[in-house]
């Protein structure tokens, strides 16, 4: 049988990192992360968000992949992310209580950052960085972001317009 296990989700974070060591050098780096849902309120008819909230947990991996770095570096409340990763339930007992408990948590593979540089670039510019594997990311003013999307720059086209012309021939497909 057949199982897929893959979580992507643009939203915000929520709190501040919080970064956790331990004794063998490992790092687990923990925030809250926010999704709006849409739905239409029946009474009003508006749209409204309805927002789901998700506790996500980043590693450093032994061979390679700082998340837990990156995400304490770079990511702070508020800030606007593209995760990618896959659900875990974790199980634990209330030490006050004796209780059974568990939530299901969002382990980070794969991260891009949405947000702006905040060298004083502004909003243009921003474009999204990745932090996957294939690439190095030693600082996100290190690496050339993907231009933003611009509205005025992708107009859609005159339906007017004529078909063919001098330049026909030059189109590359």
């Amino acid at each position: 049988m057949a199982n897929l296990n893959k979580v992507m989700l643009i939203g915000r974070l929520t709190r501040e990192p919080e970064a956790r060591t331990f004794s063998n050098g490992g790092k687990v780096v923990s925030f809250g992360f926010a999704v709006n849902n849409r739905k239409k309120n029946q009474q009003t008819g508006e749209w409204e968000d309805d927002p789901c909230f998700v506790d996500v947990k980043a590693f450093n991996r032994e061979n390679g992949r700082k998340l837990a770095d990156l995400v304490e570096q770079y990511l702070h409340k508020g800030h606007q992310t593209y995760i990618e990763g896959h659900l875990v339930m974790e199980k634990w007992q209330d030490k006050t209580t004796q209780e059974n408990r568990s939530k299901l948590v969002v382990y980070l593979e794969d991260m891009q950052f949405l947000e702006p540089k905040s060298d004083g670039a502004g909003r243009e510019g921003g474009g999204m960085r990745s932090a996957s594997p294939s690439r190095t990311v030693s600082a996100p003013a290190a690496k050339k972001p993907a231009p933003a999307y611009n509205e005025q720059q992708y107009d859609e086209p005159e339906m007017d317009a004529p078909a063919g012309g001098p330049d026909e021939d030059k189109i590359p497909f």
